[in-house]
C-alpha cells in the first residue's frame, strides 16, 4: 500500500469516528477502491462527468467525507 493511499485512509477513519457514527467503517480494500473511483472522477471535471458518473461522485463523496 501507497504511504498516499494509507494517509487518506487514516483521514478518512478519523473522519468516520466523528461524521459516520451510525454506519460501518469501509475497510481498507474498500476504501481503496472507493478513493480510486472518486479520485477518477474527480480528473474529469464538472464538464466531463456525465449524469450517473455525478451521481455517483456525489455518492462517493459522501461516503468518504470529502467536500
Amino acid at each position: 500500500m501507497s504511504p498516499t493511499i494509507h494517509k487518506r485512509y487514516l483521514d478518512y477513519r478519523a473522519k468516520h469516528i466523528y461524521f459516520g457514527r451510525d454506519r460501518m467503517a469501509l475497510t481498507m480494500d474498500q476504501f481503496e477502491s472507493a478513493d480510486r473511483e472518486q479520485r477518477e472522477l474527480e480528473a474529469k471535471g464538472d464538464a466531463g462527468r456525465d449524469d450517473e458518473e455525478e451521481t455517483r461522485f456525489a455518492e462517493l463523496n459522501r461516503i468518504l467525507f470529502r467536500d
